[in-house]
């Protein structure tokens, strides 16, 4: 056989074989990884890519005379493939993604022209990362990292940082007697902050980037390639829309105000994003009583003046809220406030299968970068998209053609209603605190929405309801410090979930009158 129609891992694992190469011999005569030649055994299956189809051809057309021999001799002793074997060696769906979705083609022309690849070179590279994947391994993998605690995060990030905090600390709260550590670095003035925001409360502005293009290195670069694999096999969501990134920042009583640019969110999800990734398997792999060897986050975010040197880096982030609605007495309880909480789906990129508040996003604009700035501006547009369900604000979906989205005449009903009363007593929303993510250069603005009105949960309570970033809804009373004190224990909190909520929790003591009865909470110095 001189000709093979469409190379498979199969075909290729029996060209190998007949030519008595080792892995490393036969990857070095095509010119690919040996990770993609045992992926070929692994997953015998997998059509590899065009050049390593051709490639495959010339190795072929090559070979001596007796390897062709034994070549055909194997192929034939096979049999041809059955139906079923033809349907199979279509491509996956993560191959068809990859081949397909805009939103993965921006990210490898990011990576193309952050690293100066040539053209295709980043798309031959991820389909390389993709054959040699071995699911199972990533599940293991998967498995393990779900283990890590917050609190292991949390000593591996105050271990990397170990100088040059000064003012600063790793956020920390005892709950019933229980120190918790977070990877989240903030100071006092950044906590128990009591600053309304929404009616122009909020003062950031949007400044035109005048940063350079990023460059990055190799390693940075083939990082990203296989982070990109692996979310294209377990089918993350990876959409390139534009988010905001911190440039300056001032908080001091009474007032926040700072400004932000633009960037695309692939520039993130391709750099200060694979921090997350490296700290979570490092300690899965060694724990954290063994120095950890994080040549990432090396490159990227060696030290805590990097950390806050905004305007000097990326520096992408959030709102998000603890939720809190008031109730008038039903059964079972006095009147109190339902406390929302979500469980993250698998399918995002962030905090995935972690308890967090909600609403929770990534700070970007939906319509008027000027406007949107604003962070009340994010938190609004999330209510509803998270609470409400208007799937024209996701921006997940698909281009946003409304000149205005958030415009009285489009708005849901549960939302125009509190529209209807911002400035009054029947509901807020306050700034309660701001931190930076250790694990990737975040910053996190926590907040309280509160609606103190029982009219708006009679007449709406039974239209909120979680989008698909959420795999589960949870409510909690005000009144059941058991269970308030159970839920702040809980160790499946994301770091910035645990942030927004303890310090959404101290403020609703404050005031929330006879409808709270919280656990204690106190602040570690």
């Amino acid at each position: 056989m001189d000709v093979v129609d469409t190379w498979t891992g199969r075909h290729a694992s029996v060209l190998k074989g007949a030519l008595r190469e080792t892995n490393e011999g036969f990857a070095d005569r095509l010119g690919t990884s040996v990770r993609t030649v045992a992926g070929w055994s692994a997953n015998p299956q997998l059509v590899p890519t065009a050049e390593i189809q051709r490639a495959l051809d010339t190795l072929l057309y090559q070979a001596a005379a007796d390897a062709k021999a034994r070549f055909a001799l194997l192929v034939g002793s096979r049999q041809s493939e059955s139906a079923s074997q033809v349907t199979a060696r279509r491509q996956t769906p993560a191959q068809q993604r990859l081949a397909e979705d805009p939103h993965i083609a921006a990210a490898l022309a990011w990576l193309e022209s952050s690293f100066d690849w040539a053209p295709g070179s980043a798309r031959e590279r991820v389909a390389d990362e993709l054959a040699a994947l071995d699911s199972k391994a990533l599940e293991t993998q998967a498995h393990r990292i779900a283990h890590v605690t917050r609190e292991q995060a949390a000593e591996a990030a105050r271990r990397y940082y170990r100088e040059g905090f000064g003012r600063w600390r790793p956020y920390k709260a005892q709950v019933a007697g229980q120190e918790h550590e977070t990877t989240i670095l903030t100071q006092d003035a950044w906590l128990d902050l009591v600053q309304p925001v929404g009616n122009g409360q909020d003062d950031f502005r949007f400044h035109s980037n005048t940063r350079r293009g990023m460059k990055i290195t190799r390693s940075v670069a083939e990082e990203a390639a296989r982070s990109l694999a692996e979310a294209l096999e377990k089918g993350s969501q990876i959409v390139n829309s534009e988010i905001y990134s911190l440039t300056s920042l001032d908080i001091h009583p009474g007032a926040i105000s700072g400004s932000v640019g633009v960037i695309d969110f692939v520039e993130f999800a391709l750099t200060l994003n694979l921090l997350e990734g490296e700290l979570m398997r490092s300690i899965a792999t060694h724990g954290v009583d063994r120095p950890l060897a994080m040549p990432i986050r090396d490159e990227l975010l060696p030290d805590v003046s990097t950390v806050l040197d905004f305007a000097g880096r990326i520096c992408a982030g959030g709102a998000l809220a603890l939720t809190a609605i008031a109730r008038p007495r039903g059964r079972g309880h006095d009147p109190d406030y339902l406390l929302l909480i979500q469980e993250r789906s698998g399918s995002v990129l962030n905090a995935n299968r972690r308890l967090a508040v909600i609403p929770k996003a990534f700070h970007g604009p939906l319509a008027d970068y000027g406007e949107d700035a604003r962070f009340s501006a994010t938190l609004e547009r999330e209510m509803e998209e998270e609470l409400f369900g208007r799937t024209d604000v996701d921006s997940t979906v698909g281009d946003q053609l409304h000149a205005d989205p958030m415009h009285p005449s489009l708005l849901s009903d549960p939302m125009r209603w509190l529209m209807d009363r911002q400035g009054s007593d029947a509901w807020r929303m306050e700034s309660t605190a701001v931190g930076i993510n250790l694990m990737s250069g975040n910053y996190e603005f926590a907040s309280l929405i509160v609606i103190d009105d029982e009219e708006w949960w009679v007449k709406y309570g039974g239209q909120v309801r979680a989008n698909w970033e959420s795999s589960g809804l949870h409510r909690y009373s005000s009144l059941d410090t058991v269970r308030l004190e159970s839920l702040a224990l809980d160790p499946r909190w994301s770091n910035e979930g645990f942030f927004a909520f303890t310090q959404g929790c101290r403020r609703l003591a404050t005031i929330g009158g006879q409808r709270v009865r919280m656990p204690s909470i106190e602040l570690e110095s």
